[in-house]
């Protein structure tokens, strides 16, 4: 397969495959989880099977004096409600409200509460722990590959890639957000930094078979080195990538509502990262080693 030689097509592929994202960021933003702005979160079931209306759940917390009150529906008989800070005191009183109101049984399944200062604090740290896991891989490939010639083109090239899986996940998040209310919590977080090691670590894998292969014929050109190389790991990185993607999906079918989000994340990142490890970051050392941009500048000059 001719990869690289079409790689300006697969790049043109990731592209489309970002901005649709990147629109739903700046037109919808991201719903925060309490993981990050505080509150309280709880999940209630409800034995007779069917849900109030929205509505009527907004009117009971208002009554009874908890504003901010976020109803959604979780399933066919689980609602999930956020409101600002309150403490069990006051969600014991909600619930047995709720339960004389709508004349049924109410299960709490989950009861969270996180402090505004907290949720801060962990998404400040969740930003640098993303910056600092970006610099040490790129620093980590580039001493790994210190033997070859421009080694530190394979660090910025896998981190490149990286943040290609990165954004794509966020531009997903927007509009699972926007059509089905799923909010970035810690859980979200955790699936990117998952993502960011599986892109990487399938990178690697081109990466150094690149060098092997570099060391073995000095003379082959530069493009069809690394054209080979790609095609040598190409049955590897989809089937490992394909094992971790089964297990996902039998998780998405039988497993419960509560990790489906977390997990279709994964499912999406996983592909992402096979993508972008095969077709996006050893053809951009080619890209790299070529210097095309230079041709790119000459063309738009010769246009206008």
């Amino acid at each position: 397969m001719d990869i690289v030689g079409k790689r300006y097509l697969f790049f043109a592929i990731s592209l489309l495959l970002i901005v649709p994202g990147l629109i739903g960021l700046a037109a919808w933003g991201l719903p925060l989880a309490i993981d990050f702005t505080g509150g309280s979160y709880v999940e209630l079931q409800f034995d007779s099977g069917k849900l109030p209306e929205l509505q009527e759940i907004r009117t009971l917390y208002a009554d009874l004096d908890i504003p901010g009150a976020e109803p959604r529906t979780g399933g066919d008989d689980q609602l999930i409600v956020r409101t600002e800070l309150i403490d069990n005191a006051d969600n014991d009183r909600v619930v047995e409200e709720m339960s004389n109101r709508f004349n049924t049984e109410i299960t709490i399944l989950r009861f969270e509460t996180v402090g505004p200062l907290i949720g801060k604090e962990v998404a400040t740290r969740a930003s640098l722990a993303i910056a600092m896991a970006s610099v040490g891989i790129m620093l980590y490939i580039w001493y790994a590959f210190s033997g070859v010639k421009n080694a530190h083109r394979y660090g910025i090239g896998a981190i490149i890639a990286m943040l290609h899986d990165i954004v794509l996940l966020f531009g997903v998040q927007a509009i699972l957000s926007h059509f089905m209310g799923w909010e970035v919590d810690a859980l979200f977080l955790t699936a990117v930094l998952t993502v960011a090691s599986f892109s990487v670590h399938d990178s690697i894998v081109v990466f150094d078979r690149i060098r092997e292969n570099i060391q073995r014929s000095r003379r082959t050109p530069y493009e069809k080195i690394v054209n080979d190389s790609i095609n040598q790991t190409l049955a590897r990185s989809i089937n490992t990538q394909l094992t971790v993607f089964l297990t996902l999906l039998a998780l998405v079918i039988f497993g419960g509502s509560t990790l489906r989000h977390f997990v279709i994340i994964l499912m999406i990142g996983v592909l992402s990262g096979t993508y972008s490890s095969i077709f996006n970051a050893a053809p951009i050392l080619v890209v790299w080693e070529n210097q095309e941009w230079r041709q790119w500048f000459k063309r738009s000059a010769a246009s206008s």
